[in-house]
């Protein structure tokens, strides 16, 4: 396939000793090539800008990315995801869960979260299924639940925010606790009353890393 040459070029430029730093900042979860975003960037450009040009989203080309052994494969696809976001569809949303699903972290997760958000923004009926996102076994998806709003703004449906946020009420782990205080701390940019309200209503249940995270701006 013609993506073959992006990987043999991306393949020649990698470095051993930053491979391992690049790594290790990632706990080891995922090898690297070892190149940094600016200069991934500059390799990737041409293909993308190039794949871009298609009517419809490549999903063998993210396919192709997301097998890939080392990280970089994956931010060149969630870098064309986002050249192409006005062509994802309502019928893209499992594609991009499944995404998720594998290899997950944060940085990927966060990536994929602004996508679902733009798919759901434009389709507003696909709400309740982030509602049934924010209770799945897969904290990775209720992270994205969380925060698939997050760029909204004054678009943002506070109540439907609360709801999510409430169905993950008292957990211990990290990065759901992140994710509510990142989501009412990007709210409380565009309506700080309504966060401290919230952080009101519900500071027994929420944790301290969520109230510190909240707190920020207001």
């Amino acid at each position: 396939m013609w993506y073959d040459e992006l990987f043999a070029e991306l393949e020649t430029h990698g470095d051993e000793s930053r491979a391992q730093q690049m790594s290790a900042y990632m706990k080891n979860h995922f090898p690297f090539l070892g190149i940094q975003k600016p200069r991934l960037k500059d390799l990737e450009k041409p293909f993308l800008v190039e794949l871009k040009k298609n009517p419809e989203i490549d999903w063998d080309f993210v396919e192709a990315c997301w097998v890939k052994d080392y990280r970089e494969a994956q931010y060149i696809a969630l870098d064309y995801l986002k050249r192409t976001t006005k062509k994802l569809e309502p019928a893209d949303l499992p594609r991009l869960r499944d995404l998720a699903e594998r290899k997950s972290w944060w940085e990927s997760v966060d990536s994929i979260d602004s996508l679902v958000g733009d798919i759901v923004l434009r389709n507003p009926d696909l709400e309740s299924e982030m509602l049934t996102w924010s209770v799945d076994d897969n904290f990775w998806i209720r992270r994205i639940a969380i925060d698939f709003q997050l760029q909204y703004g004054d678009q943002t449906k506070a109540n439907l925010l609360e709801t999510i946020i409430v169905n993950n009420l008292g957990s211990n782990e990290f990065f759901i606790n992140k994710a509510i205080g990142w989501s009412l701390r990007e709210y409380s940019k565009t309506n700080p009353d309504w966060v401290r309200g919230f952080l009101t209503r519900h500071h027994d249940q929420l944790a301290n890393l969520s109230i510190r995270e909240a707190s920020k701006y207001v």
